[in-house]
């Protein structure tokens, strides 16, 4: 298993925005130090919920503050970003950390981040399987030109180029953020790993993973790749004594910070929306993710590595919205939960490459 920590970057009530952006960084380093697989970092616009703008961004400076840990977005939104733009950015990353850096996209939602950035709802409705796909050609060719609905350019040199790193990271590893099947079937059809949300049961997750599998292999992806597609399950840990600890910690600390951030949201064209009650999520959370002593956490992750087949990780570690209790929980997590998981210290990244291989370090 592969076991990584998702950072929000998340804006708890009484709290400033650097101090989040803070506990980001802090998370990131101690999640190297305590020996996990990665970080995935999350991007949002103008709410609290998470103050993160840029996740590409963040996950730059996370690169350059580490040296084995592997770093993805999770994700960049891409209606509200050039595709060419997003492609150039990773592929830089992805050449300066060694292949260190994983690109996760998503489509977003239905939010005036849309009119701020110029997008419209069209790029959110429709837009988004052109921009995948644009991304993906600028990822793989060496000239790309585009005649789409949405962008049009005549062929330019792609600069700088995925390819021309180390041997054996000659690709940067994107992966798609799918909630609905819709989202499913795009990936598949892309051969593109998914990272399923939160939100979502180990039966939900089960159910996306093997409407993945029909039609990934409908699309003419080889079984083996199939078989080691590489999705990613995002969840919630809290490492406590006891299970009722860890449970009062998030009970006490997520339904405000939910309230607050994700009542911030503010749709582009007026449509209503509803949101969850944040307490009923909260527990919600802790009914479907690792929250409890060691034992209990590993079992949840196993359990879910079962039924799904998935076996990496991006677990939100910040739940508490304490920067102490933050660390703490990620190194209880690396400490004494790992040693209990399958291959807990496999020495991989994300993107594949050893995990005891840093910048600047021969293959």
């Amino acid at each position: 298993m592969r076991v990584g920590a998702f950072v929000l970057a998340a804006q708890f009530p009484g709290q400033g925005q650097g101090e989040a952006l803070h506990r980001a960084v802090r998370t990131a380093e101690e999640a190297e130090r305590a020996g996990l697989d990665s970080v995935w970092v999350a991007e949002h616009h103008f709410v609290p919920y998470g103050v993160c703008p840029s996740a590409v961004t963040l996950a730059a400076l996370l690169l350059g503050r580490t040296r084995r840990i592997g770093v993805g977005t999770a994700v960049s939104v891409l209606p509200t970003a050039h595709p060419v733009a997003v492609g150039e950015q990773a592929a830089l990353l992805h050449l300066l950390s060694d292949g260190r850096f994983t690109l996760g996209v998503g489509r977003g939602g239905p939010w005036v981040d849309l009119e701020v950035f110029g997008g419209g709802v069209e790029a959110y409705e429709r837009g988004f399987p052109e921009s995948l796909d644009l991304l993906l050609r600028w990822l793989r060719e060496p000239r790309v030109g585009a005649d789409g609905e949405r962008y049009r350019f005549r062929e330019v040199p792609v600069v700088p180029r995925p390819d021309q790193g180390l041997p054996g990271t000659e690709e940067v590893p994107v992966l798609v953020a799918c909630t609905s099947p819709a989202s499913v079937r795009l990936a598949a059809a892309r051969g593109l790993p998914m990272l399923l949300g939160m939100h979502c049961g180990d039966e939900e997750k089960a159910e996306m993973v093997a409407l993945w599998r029909r039609e990934a292999l409908a699309a003419g992806l080889a079984p083996e790749a199939v078989a080691s597609a590489g999705h990613v399950s995002a969840g919630v840990a809290q490492v406590a004594d006891t299970r009722d600890e860890a449970v009062e910690t998030l009970t006490k600390a997520m339904p405000d910070w939910l309230r607050q951030g994700l009542g911030a949201h503010t749709t582009v064209d007026g449509r209503p929306r509803r949101m969850r009650d944040p307490l009923a999520y909260t527990e919600l959370l802790c009914s479907l993710h690792p929250v409890g002593p060691p034992g209990l956490c590993a079992d949840r992750l196993a359990a879910t590595a079962e039924r799904t087949g998935i076996s990496r990780f991006a677990l939100l570690t910040e739940g508490s919205g304490d920067l102490a209790a933050t660390e703490l929980n990620v190194r209880r997590l690396g400490a004494e939960v790992l040693p209990l998981l399958p291959r807990a210290a496999a020495a991989s990244t994300p993107s594949g490459v050893p995990a005891s291989r840093g910048p600047g370090t021969a293959p």
